[in-house]
């Protein structure tokens, strides 16, 4: 069974909204760092991948959300790369109470890229080995997401401070760009219970985005797509529920 890896951590303020709950974004990001931790005490950190003139990107996340954690608190994060196959490493991440209950499940997929030549690469069995991931030839289909039918838009710029070190928007940044749109009164009065966001092409330094969304009311669903021009380069579904 592929190996767990679990850090503690305290829900900062600036981590939270003007709800006092975490924000996706920085559920992402902690995560992320989690997955980077272990990779590093697996001797499969950063430098070793680059090694093979390769880095990790992700294409997909799916977030199944319980309850999102609070200001204040503690809580745990745990996470597992349980599959690989040729091209796709599928690695899920909880986010748990102290006591161990599940708050959030994050489900992603991983993929590879040559940094010369930003193209997927092959998983090379060297760095997969310590991870005990189960090899697979299953490729892993995430649900199909609904395309926006009548919605709208706001334009963002990409700024420096967006760029991370494989010299493209961190992924992270993305959930701020499909909330935001949703406004201030939708934002506060609603949390999601699910998430499935997939990133079709990198965004670079110096774009100029635009944030494209529909609220379908009667389902408590929205759609978003992050677009440059005629081209989708990210796409999302998400299902709400009132905030009690």
């Amino acid at each position: 069974m592929a190996a767990k890896y679990t850090i503690p951590h305290e829900v900062a303020y600036y981590e939270c909204d003007v709800n006092g709950t975490m924000t996706l974004s920085s559920m992402v990001a902690v995560a992320i760092r989690v997955s980077e931790e272990q990779s590093e005490q697996l001797g499969r950190g950063t430098e070793f991948v680059h090694q093979f003139g390769l880095t990790w990107i992700i294409t997909n996340y799916q977030l199944f959300i319980e309850r999102l954690p609070k200001v204040g608190e503690k809580i745990q994060i745990m996470t597992q790369a349980k599959e690989y196959n040729k091209y796709f490493c599928y690695r899920t991440f909880w986010i748990l109470t102290e006591k161990g209950e599940e708050l959030v499940r994050i489900e992603t997929i991983f993929v590879l890229m040559n940094m010369e030549t930003r193209k997927m690469s092959s998983v090379p069995e060297e760095i997969t080995t310590p991870y005990e991931s189960e090899k697979t030839k299953k490729i892993k289909r995430f649900p199909k997401i609904e395309k926006i039918e009548n919605g709208q838009q706001l334009p963002f710029r990409v700024r420096f401070y967006d760029i991370d070190g494989n010299q493209h928007v961190n992924n992270a940044v993305y959930f701020n760009w499909v909330l935001d749109v949703l406004g201030y009164d939708f934002l506060t009065h609603h949390v999601p219970k699910y998430m499935h966001i997939r990133f079709d092409k990198e965004v670079e330094y110096g774009n100029e985005i635009e944030s494209h969304f529909e609220v379908i009311s009667e389902t408590f669903k929205t759609r978003h797509e992050i677009k440059i021009g005629d081209q989708t380069y990210c796409e999302a579904n998400i299902e709400w529920q009132e905030k009690d």
